[in-house]
Parts: structure tokens; C-alpha cells; sequence
């Protein structure tokens, strides 16, 4: 172990997450092949290894640090891209049942090697559309979890997410900056879709102190038929 894992390691302890060998090692592996990847299709921005560890793999795990993932079978996340936060939520809780939604069938391939390479089990990936999806037994209400990080505004994602969320659970939006106003602004989404937020949890990642929020919707009822709509529309014309 050396002092970037070491690094991730006892930032997680913190907030009571123990990693093991074995899970360090596939952060690891994971990092490899982002970086190695990322040379022959667009993964992300962010390839220095101290940045990545920081900026995706803890900022993805963040998201444990406000709500109990112990108490969570079946989670969803929605245009994940090269597979944030879903993938490190699964090595840090590998008893999760995952799907992982993504329009790009590029990046489903990426997803597919690193779950392969990793040994990970009871993941799904989906080259798909979540509008498609959404309306699909199986997936639709169906959910403990649903989250994205950095996908779309709030008004957008409410109708890209909330569908796959089962009544009773939660969707969590991961945001930068300050989101009061995309939150006034989602508020009839919130309404259409039967979400009701619950918390806002703000945050600073460490080091830099980049700005962070975790918004907590909860599911009181089933989604109507109506939604979501045709693919392409709620980017169109968002619920506000």
C-alpha cells in the first residue's frame, strides 16, 4: 500500500468505511485502466492519480457518508459515464446488486472490462436511454437507490431517476456547487414525479475543498404512466 491508498483508506475510516487489500487493490486496477483507456476514447478529464482517488473514487463513495448503503439491495445509476459512483460504491459494498445505465455503448464496453478485471458480481450494465428504461418491469419502481453524478440539471435528472426508484426509496443527486435555485427550479418535477426532498447534505472534498452537495429525494408513490417521456424530451423540455 502506498501513501494514496493509504491516503483513501483513512479518509473513509473517518467516516467508519474499512477498506481491505483486496479492495484497495481494485481501486487500483480500476485507476489502471481509466487512465489506459482514457488515451483511446474520452473517459475523463482528470488522469493524475492523487486526482482520481480524490476527485472520483472518494467523491463517489461520499455518498455513503449520508445515507446507510448497509440497508441497500438494488441500486441504480443513471448515465454513470466511465462509472461514477456506482462501480466504487461496489467494491466498497460488495453485496450491492447494481445497474449501471449509459447512452454511450463505448463506455459499457470500459465498464464491462473493469467489472471482468475486478472480479466484480451482481453488476448490470445497459447501453441505454433511462427514458427507455424507465418504463421497463423490472426497473421501473423497482429500486432501493437511484443516483447521478454531474449527469443534468435537477428538473432533468428528477425525470431520468425517479422513475427507477422503488416508493419509500431514495434518489440522491450528487452536485457541485450551491443548488438552491435548480431546486426551486425542479420543484414541479418534484411534484409530477412523487419526490419530496429530504435532505441536502454539503460538503467539501478533502484537500482542495471543491464544493460538494448530496440532495436526498424520497419516492412517496409510483410514477405516473406518463412518465418519463419520449428519449430526448426531458432535455428539450424539462418539468419546470
Amino acid at each position: 500500500m502506498d501513501a494514496i491508498q493509504q491516503q483513501l483508506q483513512l479518509r473513509l475510516k473517518e467516516h467508519g468505511l474499512e477498506l481491505n487489500e483486496l479492495q484497495l487493490e481494485q481501486f487500483e486496477l480500476y485507476f489502471q485502466d481509466l487512465v489506459a483507456w482514457n488515451e483511446k476514447m474520452n473517459l475523463t478529464g482528470i488522469t493524475e492519480r492523487e486526482q482520481v482517488y480524490t476527485k472520483h473514487f472518494y467523491d463517489s463513495v461520499s455518498l455513503a457518508f449520508y445515507t446507510d448503503i448497509s440497508k441497500v439491495q438494488k441500486l441504480a445509476d443513471i448515465g454513470s459515464g466511465a462509472g461514477f459512483p456506482g462501480l466504487p460504491l461496489k467494491i466498497c459494498f460488495p453485496h450491492l446488486k447494481i445497474t449501471i445505465v449509459d447512452s454511450l455503448n463505448k463506455r459499457i464496453g470500459f465498464l464491462q472490462h473493469v467489472v471482468d478485471r475486478l472480479g466484480l458480481t451482481d453488476v448490470e450494465l445497459i447501453h441505454g436511454r433511462a427514458e427507455e428504461l424507465g418504463r421497463k418491469e423490472g426497473y421501473r419502481d423497482s429500486y432501493d437507490l437511484v443516483t447521478a453524478r454531474a449527469v443534468a440539471k435537477l428538473a432533468v435528472l428528477n425525470e431520468f431517476c425517479l422513475p427507477f426508484v422503488r416508493k419509500g426509496g431514495f434518489f440522491a443527486a450528487m452536485k457541485g456547487g450551491d443548488p438552491r435555485e435548480e431546486m426551486k427550479e425542479a420543484e414541479f418535477s418534484f411534484n409530477q414525479l412523487k419526490g419530496r426532498v429530504k435532505a441536502v447534505h454539503p460538503f467539501q472534498l478533502p484537500v482542495e475543498e471543491s464544493e460538494r452537495h448530496i440532495i436526498l429525494v424520497q419516492k412517496f408513490d409510483k410514477t405516473p404512466y406518463k412518465y418519463p417521456r419520449k428519449p430526448g424530451t426531458p432535455m428539450k423540455t424539462p418539468l419546470v
